[in-house]
Order: C-alpha cells, then sequence, then structure tokens
C-alpha cells in the first residue's frame, strides 16, 4: 500500500502539469527541511530521472526527487534572445518535436559546433516564446515513449524553483554548456558574456558559499563545464564549488584545444585545483573498457584525492547497452564497483532510483528520505493548485 501511495500522487501531478500551459513553482517554504546527506558518494540525477521521462523536463527533476536524488543535474545554454534554458544539445532535433513544426522548416542551419559542424536546428536561432510552442520527448527509442510531446523545455529559473521547492534540501548541479558556441551567437547587454548571466542567475536565487559552508549546506550547488576558460572566468565571481568536467583522453577541449590526456596530468591537475573542488570524467576514462570489458583502473582517482579532489564520473545507465559486460547486466554491482572499489564521491545517474535503493540497503543513513512524507507534499501541492484554476 505504501508503494501505491507513492506513486498515485506522481500520476496526478504528472496529468496537472501536463495539461497546463505552463508549470507552476511554488517558492520555497519556511518549515524546517531534512538535509541534504553527506555521509556517502551523492546521487546526482543526470538530466533529472531521464530514464524514466524525457529528458530536462519538470516531470523528470520531480521524479529524482521523489525517488531519493541529492543533487538534480541540468545543462544550460541560451535562446536567441538571451533566455537560459535547461536543454543538452545546442540543436532541437533529437529531444523535441522541432521537426513537426512546420513553421519552422526554414530555420534548420549549419554550424561548427567543438570542431565539427552540425545541421539541424539551434536554440541559437529562435527566441524563449518560439520555444515554447515545442514539447520533449525521449532521446533514446528502447525508453519509454508515452510522455513524448507532454511537457515543455524549462528555464533555469524554473529548474531552480523546482529543486527549491522540494520538502528536504536538494541540490542544484548546473553545467555552463558549450560556453564557445553559446558566446559566439547569443549576445547581451554591457558586454557580459554566457557565463556572466549563468552565476548572476544562481545569485538572483541566494546560491553561495563555498562547499559544505552554512550558506552552502542551506542551498547546495556544484557548478561544472568542460571549458576551463569558462571555469577560471567565474572563479572570482562566486565562491560556490566548482566541477572540471572531463572526456574521453583522446579528445580537445572546446576552448584551449588540449586534449583531456593533457589535462589529466598532474602539472594540469595541480593548476586546475585553484578554481576546482573537483573533476567529473566520463567514467571510461577513469577505468578502460576494450570490447565492453574492463581494463585495468587508471590512477586518476588516486592522483585527484591526494590533492583532496572529489571525483563525480558520468553516466550510469541501467540498460544492457551500457552496462560493460564485467557487470553481468546488473546495475547494482557497477554500483558497488564505482562506489567501494574505485571510491568516487559522487555518480551521474539516469536512473536515480536504483542508486538510492542500492545506498539506501548497502549503507543506510540515520535518516532516511520520507518517500511517504513526499507523496503527502505532493498531494497538498497538487489540492492548491487545483484551488487555483476554481
Amino acid at each position: 500500500m505504501a508503494s501505491l501511495c507513492g506513486v498515485v500522487p506522481f500520476t496526478l501531478l504528472l496529468l496537472f502539469v501536463s495539461c497546463s500551459a505552463r508549470p507552476i513553482y511554488q517558492l520555497p517554504s519556511k518549515h524546517h527541511k531534512e538535509p541534504l546527506q553527506t555521509s556517502r558518494p551523492y546521487n546526482v540525477a543526470h538530466r533529472g530521472s531521464n530514464g524514466e521521462f524525457p529528458e530536462e523536463t519538470s516531470a523528470a527533476y520531480l521524479r529524482a526527487i521523489e525517488e531519493g536524488a541529492d543533487f538534480i543535474e541540468t545543462d544550460i545554454i541560451a535562446t536567441k534572445d538571451g533566455v537560459l534554458i535547461c536543454h543538452h544539445d545546442v540543436n532541437l532535433d533529437v529531444t523535441t518535436d522541432i521537426a513537426d513544426h512546420k513553421e519552422f522548416a526554414n530555420r534548420k542551419r549549419t554550424y561548427e559546433v567543438e570542431g565539427a559542424n552540425i545541421t539541424g536546428f539551434f536554440t541559437v536561432d529562435f527566441t524563449w516564446k518560439e520555444l515554447q510552442t515545442l514539447r520533449t520527448k525521449q532521446r533514446y527509442s528502447f525508453r519509454d515513449q508515452q510522455y513524448n510531446g507532454k511537457f515543455p523545455i524549462i528555464t533555469f529559473e524554473e529548474y531552480i524553483t523546482i529543486a527549491l521547492d522540494a520538502p528536504r534540501v536538494v541540490g542544484i548541479y548546473p553545467e555552463m554548456k558549450s560556453p564557445v558556441f553559446i558566446n559566439k551567437h547569443v549576445k547581451w547587454a554591457n558586454g557580459k558574456r554566457y557565463e556572466d548571466i549563468f552565476v548572476e542567475t544562481l545569485k538572483k536565487y541566494g546560491y553561495k558559499g563555498s562547499y559544505l559552508s552554512k550558506d552552502w549546506l542551506k542551498q547546495p550547488c556544484f557548478l561544472q563545464s568542460f571549458a576551463p576558460t569558462s571555469i577560471v572566468h567565474i572563479s572570482d565571481q562566486t565562491d560556490l564549488p566548482i566541477i572540471f568536467l572531463i572526456d574521453d583522453v583522446t579528445v580537445l577541449t572546446q576552448d584551449t584545444n588540449q586534449t583531456y590526456w593533457e589535462i589529466t596530468s598532474d602539472a594540469y591537475l595541480d593548476y586546475i585545483k585553484k578554481y576546482v573542488v573537483g573533476i567529473g570524467p566520463w567514467k571510461d576514462t577513469l577505468v578502460p573498457v576494450v570490447n565492453n570489458y574492463m581494463q585495468a583502473p587508471s590512477d586518476l582517482v588516486a592522483r585527484a584525492h591526494a590533492r583532496d579532489l572529489q571525483v563525480h564520473p558520468y553516466t550510469y545507465r541501467n540498460e544492457n547497452l551500457f552496462l560493460h559486460f564485467d557487470f553481468n547486466q546488473d546495475p547494482y554491482v557497477e554500483y558497488d564497483f564505482w562506489i567501494n572499489k574505485i571510491g568516487v564521491d559522487g555518480l551521474f545517474t539516469d536512473f536515480t532510483g536504483s542508486l538510492h535503493n542500492f545506498q539506501e540497503w548497502t549503507t543506510p543513513l540515520s535518516m532516511s528520505h520520507d518517500v511517504n512524507g513526499y507523496s503527502t507534499y505532493l498531494l497538498h501541492k497538487i489540492a492548491k493548485m487545483l484551488r487555483m484554476y476554481h
């Protein structure tokens, strides 16, 4: 019966949100909230619970919070008129219904993005008002398609209010996505850069404080970027902790033209640690893979930890397609390997609930997340929303 109580209110909420022109989020309440757990690796909901719902939507983030995420993660890019939105790709083709909007057929362009020419429909060629007419869809064909066309793209500010309105303290983990491309195609007043607007938005909602400070624990936030110059640029604008993202070691950075092999060297880690509290590597960079079998782990985790840097690898996915043979198609075996053998400090996962379950079963907190309490919260929230429309 308890599990049913968790499903019914969430379904009702999805029905309400999908039937509304725009989702409504309340401001955070004054009552005491259960604090962020800091005793075990962080459960980072990668683009929300996007294994279940279209990525970076209100539904994906609300579901991730219900399932026990410590942080909800997002990618931030910009529209033609400078509105910051939650969307992973700089183009709209894969995860929206842009192809069904014949009124935008003449907007297709070819741009160079991080060294490659890409043709499609790009956010920088659309105003926010225009993007509000689109609806999202699931990225992967083998995932649930029933929510395609139901949810809109949301803004950075809407994403923030989802976290602030949660019944417990939930952190945010926004990425400055493709800053070189965004700064080339979008211009803000007074010579400001994309990164400046990004930080200003966080300040507007009260995000501040160094890692584990009183201010940070009240509103936890990690900033992240693949671009070293963006990290350096914002380092004197905010004291929020920053995570330096690391791709495959053969890939070039979008701004400094260095390979990630070079920027995982001891010398570079010594340089970047002045600006960041950790690194976010692709997991196959930490443990190389050949023919879907894992090889001997690199020493990158040990070298990062020796410099007091956290390690938050990406991305953990439950499907067989993404599980290396070593894990016998079992995501819990994978979680055990990375948490208890490799010793990472946080994990980006598409399946928040499975990681939360694994950690609850293996390293229970003194105060576990109250799922039934969250269900009660959702019922009250829905009732209040419905009263506004009667």
